[in-house]
């Protein structure tokens, strides 16, 4: 089996799909914009950490924004199972397109690396595995445009859909590409570092031919903030070896936090 371009969150959450946008949604995470999660896993509170954040820097001409995922494992968690991964992604400003991603992950064992490259005009992308060279493949676009699983759910602040309703996005397991359906199931409030916040649950799901985690049942639910930011807030996997949750703690916008900013101007307001 290919090894899978992936960036795991922690030991449950370890998979790192390619996912598609709509048309008409631009780069996910935009400059200047930073997200951290605290990271879970079942009695484990502070089991890792993960950072979401996008800048310019790589790219002098600015038609481009670089989106990083950063997450590594801490405490007791990191003791038992050292873990550091990272992702590069690279984004075309105009057209909201995918264009290269970058991960490599580094455990007590075992470095992976891998990079893929995508040509709309060929309709192709060219997986790289840099550690096995041997295992390097190219395999057909889907019609649906891919961009990360995580970005996607970052990305659905932008989306215009209410409970009940649906929306299909391409996936990528391994070389090849399958369907995932993300739907609005329900409306719930949660605690936050912000205090109390409704949100809207996404569950994304592989109804036809089910690979990977969703073929051995598990399960992935986003909470989606229903205020003007629109914010994901936490993130939620079921695997047969536990639950592992993403909890947002903190976002900022160049350097300033957000969250804090907009709750001072809405006090002063009133």
């Amino acid at each position: 089996m290919r090894p899978r371009f992936r960036l795991p969150l922690c030991l449950a959450f370890a998979a790192l799909f390619l996912a598609a946008p709509h048309a008409e949604d631009k780069v996910p995470v935009q400059k200047g914009e930073q997200f951290i999660y605290r990271l879970s896993w079942g009695l484990f509170g502070k089991a890792g950490e993960l950072r979401i954040s996008a800048d310019d820097s790589a790219d002098a001409a600015g038609q481009e924004t670089h989106v990083t995922m950063e997450t590594s494992t801490r405490g007791l968690i990191r003791a038992l199972y050292p873990f550091d991964g990272r992702a590069d992604s690279f984004y075309d400003n105009e057209s909201g397109r995918l264009l290269r991603a970058t991960a490599t992950t580094v455990t007590r064992t075992k470095e992976t690396e891998a990079n893929i490259i995508l040509d709309y005009d060929q309709a192709r992308a060219t997986y790289t595995d840099v550690r096995r060279p041997e295992r390097s493949v190219e395999v057909e676009l889907p019609k649906l445009e891919p961009v990360d699983f995580l970005t996607t759910m970052i990305q659905t602040r932008q989306w215009d859909i209410a409970v009940g309703e649906k929306r299909n996005v391409s996936v990528l397991f391994d070389d090849e590409f399958y369907e995932l359906t993300i739907t609005a199931e329900a409306v719930e409030t949660i605690k936050t570092r912000w205090g109390k916040k409704e949100a809207l649950i996404l569950v994304p799901r592989m109804e036809e031919n089910p690979k990977g985690m969703f073929k051995r049942g598990g399960e992935v639910r986003v909470w989606v903030s229903r205020d003007d930011d629109h914010l994901p807030l936490r993130f939620e996997v079921k695997v047969a070896v536990g639950t592992a949750l993403a909890i947002l703690t903190d976002y900022t916008q160049d350097g300033i936090d957000a969250m804090a900013s907009a709750r001072k101007a809405k006090d002063n307001r009133n």
